[in-house]
């Protein structure tokens, strides 16, 4: 990332005031508590380098009163989380005052996988209001992530949404059950239009004769983890002191890859 400044180019990511709305119950007491992650491949650990999800980086701006548990997992949509009892296996690990962060939207878009799809003011809504009635049970809070936006430019250089509804559709969900929201699909657009059409190249992964569009670089998900993390204490689902290094971005010597399945 020798091209791209660490500090200069990642500016204000989120509004520092959180409403009340918003704002999570208090903490019970724990001196440490867990995040837990729940997505598709833009937040999951990966195997293969150098594809990486932010949930890979978002540890790095963790202090050691906050534990990540990343349960995110490649091909995932809301639906498909619930339907391979995915939620279930990460509820029963989940705390009181705990937090469970869910961010879904790139496979719910895949009309082409019926085991996948939803749409996004119907099944997509119902899937995500299973997340947080979950979390809400056990005494836990859940966060909502927006989806990390693709890599597309207009012949002039803009950079353009291309998840439809399903941003949208969140927002109203987090809105009329008064769950933090962090969303990331806007600030990542915003960044992506401050970056341009060359620099935003180094933060996805390509090989040679094709370009990956919506699959991150460890670059780009070192970018997402800091607007994770920033969004997480804006919005009142963390304290300053669970959250450090909000102005620095994550260094790849601080990404560990999974090991591949034997």
């Amino acid at each position: 990332m020798s091209a791209i400044s660490r500090r200069g180019l990642f500016t204000s990511l989120v509004s520092a005031g959180a409403s009340a709305a918003t704002r999570v119950a208090p903490r019970l007491g724990l001196d440490v508590r867990t995040l837990f992650l729940a997505g598709d491949a833009t937040s999951a650990s990966s195997a293969v380098r150098p594809f990486a999800g932010w949930g890979m980086a978002l540890p790095w701006h963790a202090t050691p009163h906050l534990r990540v548990e990343n349960h995110a997992a490649d091909g995932c949509s809301s639906r498909s989380f619930l339907d391979e009892g995915r939620l279930e296996a990460l509820l029963r690990r989940v705390r009181p005052g705990d937090i469970v962060l869910a961010q879904f939207g790139h496979e719910d878009e895949r009309s082409d996988h019926p085991d996948r799809y939803t749409e996004p003011w119907t099944g997509y809504r119902r899937s995500l209001a299973r997340f947080v009635d979950a979390a809400r049970e056990r005494g836990a809070t859940t966060v909502l992530a927006t989806p990390v936006e693709r890599r597309r430019f207009t012949s002039s250089g803009d950079a353009y949404e291309s998840h439809g509804e399903y941003p949208a559709a969140m927002r109203a969900l987090a809105a009329s059950m008064r769950v933090p929201l962090v969303d990331v699909q806007a600030e990542s657009l915003a960044l992506w239009q401050r970056l341009g059409p060359e620099a935003t190249k180094t933060l996805f992964v390509s090989s040679p004769g094709r370009r990956d569009h919506a699959h991150l670089h460890a670059h780009g998900a070192a970018a997402i983890a800091r607007i994770v993390a920033a969004g997480l204490l804006a919005r009142g689902a963390v304290e300053p002191h669970e959250v450090r290094r909000l102005d620095e971005v994550t260094p790849l010597s601080a990404f560990a890859w999974r090991a591949s399945a034997a």
